[in-house]
C-alpha cells in the first residue's frame, strides 16, 4: 500500500476515534447529570415530606402507605413497557416524575434513621457506586456474561423482599441486604458498560437522548437500592 495513503487512512481513523470518544464522554456526562438531578429531586421531596406532619401522617398511618411504597415499582414497569413508544422529552419528564415519587416513598427514611447515619451511608454509597461505575466504564473485560447471573440475583432479592414484608424476619432481612448490596454493586458496573455499548451502536440524536434517560434510570435505581440496603445494615435508628 502507498505509504501516503496508509498515513492518510490512519489519520482518518484516529480522527474518527477521537470524535467517537468525545461523543461518548458527552453522552456519559449527560447520563450522570440526569441521574444526579434525579437524586437531588428525590432527596428534596423526601426531606420536605419528612419535615411536614400534614403530609407524612396521612401517608404512613393509613393504607395509603402501600400505594406510596409500590408506586415506584409501577413507574419501572411503565418505563419497561413504554420504552420504545416514548419520545425523548416524554421519557425525561417521566423520569423526573419517577424521582419525585421515589422521594415520597423514601421520606420514611428520615423518620426512622438519624440524620448522621443517613449522611454517612449516602457517602459510603456514593463512594462504592463511583468506584464500580468507573470500573465498568474503563475495564476492557466483557461484563455481559455476568448479566444473567445479576438479573437472577435481582429477581431473587425482589421476591424475598416481598415475602419478608409479611414474615418480618430480621435474619431474612439481613441476608437480603447483604446479597442485595453485592447484586447492585455488580449491576452498577454492568449497566455502565452496557450504556457505553449502546452508544456505540450509532443511534440518531433522538434515540441517544432516550438512551441517556434510560441509562440514568438504571444507574439511579442501582444507587437508590444500594443506599437503602446499606442503610438497613449500618443505619442508626431514631430513639
Amino acid at each position: 500500500m502507498d505509504p501516503i495513503q496508509n498515513r492518510f487512512g490512519y489519520g482518518a481513523q484516529a480522527q474518527s476515534a477521537a470524535i467517537f470518544d468525545e461523543g461518548l464522554r458527552k453522552h456519559m456526562l449527560r447520563v450522570y447529570n440526569y441521574m444526579g438531578l434525579g437524586l437531588v429531586i428525590t432527596g428534596i421531596v423526601a426531606f420536605v415530606v419528612s419535615q411536614t406532619p400534614a403530609l407524612y401522617v396521612p401517608i404512613f398511618s393509613t393504607p395509603l402507605k402501600w400505594v406510596v411504597m409500590l408506586a415506584p415499582l409501577a413507574f419501572v414497569f411503565f418505563f419497561s413497557f413504554r420504552i420504545h413508544a416514548m419520545s425523548a422529552a416524554t421519557a425525561q419528564m417521566a423520569f423526573w416524575a419517577f424521582a419525585a415519587v421515589m422521594g415520597l416513598s423514601l421520606s420514611s427514611v428520615f423518620l426512622v434513621f438519624t440524620g448522621t447515619s443517613i449522611a454517612r451511608t449516602f457517602f459510603i454509597t456514593a463512594t462504592m457506586f463511583g468506584a464500580m461505575s468507573l470500573y465498568g466504564y474503563t475495564t476492557k473485560r466483557d461484563l455481559s456474561k455476568f448479566g444473567s447471573f445479576l438479573m437472577m440475583g435481582l429477581i431473587g432479592v425482589v421476591i424475598a423482599s416481598v415475602v419478608n414484608i409479611f414474615l418480618g424476619s430480621s435474619a431474612l432481612q439481613f441476608a437480603i441486604s447483604v446479597i442485595g448490596v453485592i447484586v447492585f454493586v455488580g449491576l452498577t458496573a454492568w449497566d455502565t458498560q452496557n450504556i457505553k455499548e449502546q452508544y456505540a451502536e450509532n443511534f440518531d440524536q433522538e434515540s441517544q437522548q432516550k438512551l441517556a434517560v434510560f441509562g440514568a434510570l438504571s444507574l439511579y435505581l442501582n444507587f437508590v437500592n444500594l443506599f437503602q440496603l446499606l442503610l438497613s445494615l449500618t443505619g442508626q435508628r431514631e430513639e
